[in-house]
């Protein structure tokens, strides 16, 4: 079956690169996928399997039903939204929409996902069960589609006993997959803060409420938070990216904007470095005369490897790749939405090799320069659909 799934993946890789050229010229922002909902609805009504649009506003699900399709059903998930970033490329499918592009590769995971569901209905009367088909929105915006998805149902009917996504790693070189048991992503909740004291003239700070100063002070006592707070054992971070205060050179501003983003792999701690965060924020604006409205907005869950299922899939990569080309991957302190899925049944996240250090393509996801090698796309297709079929038959 191996050289079969290999043969096939190799039949068309053509129309993948098609396909992923079409979705990356064409991208769209968090649930705003209506035109690639469309695109890929066609697809698969090309490829006469059956399938439900508009899921969640703009996702698809669709079902390969094999021999005896009530005996076992596992999912595969890809998601389809881009990126706010105006693209660099110079290629000839270069975003058409400006400011918006498939600066995360999930025109790459959509496309692979279209080839792997041909694949699979060329073979289905080769294994037993169900294969559902998630291509998922809203991937990058909170509160991610595929809580949205799991909302409406997408896990029952028939219900997966498990869940395989793939994501594109720059990192690793074309023709290589990483994988890593249990703990794998990070939680990310979104911290929105702003600071009100009271303005004044840079050369007389005592008649006013200096909030850059405080917004410092605050800054830079929140790294506590992970350095004494957090068990070291537990991976955390805290990070800043936004600061807004609109002063001048000898003006003290109102108000002073602040955005971070913290991050960990524990929920318990995740709910009290939320409560430490509040203490200190409200601690030391209270202490010096100033007001705080803290938001901490909640984002995705960590991203849980399911041990058991992982190994399996890793195994069933070493049989379609080889041993020298599926690596042991490091946790990953960036977040996925795919995570909403592994808290309700074992799941496998893994990473497909896109990088070609030769052709100069290693530029980082959500980079105005991300691309890929498309050698990456019939691995991709050709080992989702041999992951799937292998999930089905593994007992």
């Amino acid at each position: 079956m191996i050289s079969n799934i290999k043969k096939l993946a190799s039949e068309v890789a053509p129309k993948v690169q098609a396909w992923r050229h079409h979705i990356h010229a064409n991208p769209e922002l968090s649930f705003q996928e209506f035109n690639t909902c469309e695109f890929v609805s066609k697809q698969l009504l090309e490829m006469e399997i059956p399938h439900q649009k508009g899921v969640a506003g703009t996702g698809v699900v669709g079902l390969i039903e094999g021999k005896n399709p009530s005996s076992k059903t596992i999912a595969l998930r890809g998601d389809m939204d881009a990126l706010p970033i105006v693209e660099k490329n110079d290629v000839p499918y270069k975003s058409l929409n400006h400011g918006v592009m498939h600066a995360c590769g999930h025109d790459v995971h959509t496309s692979s996902l279209l080839g792997a569901s041909w694949i699979l209905n060329q073979i289905k009367d080769q294994f037993e069960g169900t294969i559902k088909l998630i291509f998922q929105p809203g991937e990058e915006k909170v509160p991610g589609g595929a809580s949205l998805l799991i909302k409406e149902g997408v896990l029952k009917n028939p219900a997966p006993q498990s869940i395989i996504g793939q994501h594109v790693m720059p990192l690793l070189p074309v023709g290589k997959v990483g994988f890593r048991e249990g703990l794998y992503m990070a939680s990310a909740d979104e911290i929105y803060l702003t600071i009100h004291g009271k303005g004044g003239h840079g050369a007389m700070p005592h008649y006013a409420i200096d909030v850059v100063a405080i917004g410092a002070q605050v800054i830079t006592a929140l790294q506590q938070v992970v350095s004494r707070s957090a068990d070291p054992k537990i991976p955390s971070v805290l990070s800043f990216g936004t600061v807004q205060a609109h002063g001048a050179t000898n003006v003290l501003p109102n108000s002073i904007y602040l955005e971070g983003t913290f991050r960990t792999m524990d929920e318990g701690w995740r709910s009290m470095a939320h409560e430490k965060i509040s203490q200190i924020v409200h601690g030391i604006c209270g202490a010096f005369g100033a007001k705080a409205d803290l938001e901490i907005r909640r984002g995705y869950p960590f991203l849980f490897n399911d041990p058991e299922l992982t190994s399996q899939m890793k195994e069933n990569a070493i049989s379609y790749l080889g041993d020298e080309n599926v690596v042991d991957l490091d946790i990953w302190m960036a977040a996925e939405d795919f995570s909403y899925y592994t808290q309700e049944m074992p799941g496998c996240f893994y990473r497909l090799g896109t990088r070609n250090e030769e052709k100069g393509i290693t530029s980082g996801v959500h980079t105005p320069t991300f691309d890929i090698d498309e050698d990456a796309l019939e691995i991709g297709c050709g080992l989702l659909a041999w992951l799937a079929f292998n999930g089905l038959i593994h007992k």
